[in-house]
Order: C-alpha cells, then structure tokens, then sequence
C-alpha cells in the first residue's frame, strides 16, 4: 500500500493470516474512502471538511455500540468488534486526512515525522492489535517503519503531489540546499537538488532501519509480509537514490526483478 493510498502496506493479501484479512480489508477501505474525500475530485476545502466529518460521525456510532447504515462503515464496525480493535487510530487517520485539507507545507523534518504519526503509524498499530501484539518496543518499531515508508512515498511523489498544491520536502531543507518551489515546478533537478534528495532519503533509511528489526521478530505469514514491505521500501530508496533524486521523469516503483529478489530474502529473513 503507498501510504497515500497505502500501496507500501498490506492490503489483505493471500499471505495474512485468514483470521484478519477481512478486518484488513475493512480498516482499508475506510483509509481509502476518507483519503480520497481529502484528496481526490474538485470539492472545495470546505466540503471535504464537512465529507470528513460525517466519517468523525460515523466513527462515533460506533464507539457508542451503534452500526452505521453505510455499508462501508457497518463493516468496519463489525472487525472493530470482533477484535476489540481501539478507536483512537482511526480517530487519528482522519486527523491526518483532515490535515491535508488544511496544511500544504511543512517547516522541518520534525513536522513531517509528527504528521506521519497520524497518517502512517495509526495502521501499523491496528495491524499490530490484530496480530495480538502489544509490546511497546514492537509497537515503537512499527511506528518507524509507517513513518519511514510515509517518507519514502512523499519523495516518490514530489511531482505529483505539486500538481496537488503540496510540498512534502521540509521548508528548512529546501532553504538550506538553496531551491525555490520554481524549481520543483520545473521539475529542474540542477544545482543542490541531489544532495538535498540524498539528506531526505538519508533520514527515511534511518527511520526504517530504526525498525526493521520488527519484521525479523515476527512469525509466519505476517512476518514474511512484513519483510516484504521493508525491504520494498529499502529498494524504492536505492532507485530514488541511484538517479540521483530525479523523481520527475520516471516514479521510481519496484519491478519484477525487485520482487523476485524480496522474496528470496524474505524466505532467508535476511
């Protein structure tokens, strides 16, 4: 699941658990449902307001022991309750979503990190409850992988989130390396370019490194799943980084030889 759409993270495939990929595919369309009201169409910023706030509603019906009438939102219910999942992440996805509406730029690599705990971590946390995983040391682990593949997709997108209206590269970073937002329009990779893309993609290896080790930790098909997505996040920064950040021409995305070789990892948990 790319975060913005959640490319980068499992989206209820044959290697999950049976016993949870319903709930996945709930707490999936509900992500998507909502990023697409804050994203997608020509509704103005009041309007995606007022969209993502009957979501805020109808996540309310649910806490308070009721079913939505929307079938999308029945269905989450359901998963909801069949695995005692907590409210709060859901709570804070649409925080997120809500975000976007509002919010174009961000100052520092802080502030991004910060946004990524609403918009990336939330998921991480469900997939962790429905695995029946509590411990705080994974829990923490999972939050840096969902922050550090947020990262990598912002980079990813740079062109297409410009055409948004958005800037996902910290303002204090574009100063420091002396580019304009001119120069992402133009998508004009000279001068300092590369080496602020290298600094970028510098910080978003750390972060997945930071919690890597989760996907050696856990077993069976979700911790091969999950090895699968660090590791495609660790090749997603190898392309970016090979053309030397210049994400405008070509998206940098994972071909068949990269999946060929993530599984082959995978299997070794290496």
């Amino acid at each position: 699941m790319g975060v913005g759409h959640y490319e980068n993270f499992p989206v209820g495939s044959i290697l999950l658990p049976r016993r949870i990929r319903r709930a996945v595919h709930a707490i999936y369309r509900f992500a998507r449902s909502a990023d697409d009201i804050a994203d997608e169409g020509d509704a103005s910023a009041g309007e995606r307001l007022a969209a993502l706030a009957v979501c805020r509603a109808r996540l309310h019906e649910i806490e308070a022991g009721k079913t939505p009438d929307d079938v999308l939102y029945a269905e989450l219910a359901r998963e909801i309750r069949r695995h005692a999942l907590p409210m709060q992440p859901f709570h804070d996805l649409l925080d997120a979503f809500e975000q976007d509406v509002t919010v174009t730029r961000y100052e520092t690599f802080g502030d991004l990190v910060s946004y990524c705990r609403k918009s990336a971590n939330p998921v991480g946390r469900l997939m962790l409850q429905l695995m029946g995983e509590h411990d705080a040391r994974r829990v923490a682990m999972s939050d840096g992988i969902c922050t550090a593949l947020q990262l990598i997709n912002f980079l990813q997108d740079v062109a297409l989130d410009w055409k948004k209206g958005r800037v996902y590269l910290p303002q204090d970073a574009l100063r420091r390396y002396r580019i304009d937002e001119a120069q992402i329009g133009r998508a004009d990779t000279g001068g300092l370019w590369g080496a602020m893309m290298r600094d970028q993609i510098q910080r978003a290896r750390g972060m997945l490194a930071a919690g890597a080790p989760l996907a050696q930790q856990m077993r069976g098909r979700f911790g091969f799943e999950l090895r699968m997505i660090v590791m495609g996040g660790e090749r997603i920064l190898y392309k970016i980084h090979q053309v030397d950040g210049d994400v405008f021409c070509q998206r940098p995305v994972l071909d068949s030889r990269d999946w060929a070789y993530m599984v082959w990892r995978a299997l070794r948990k290496k």
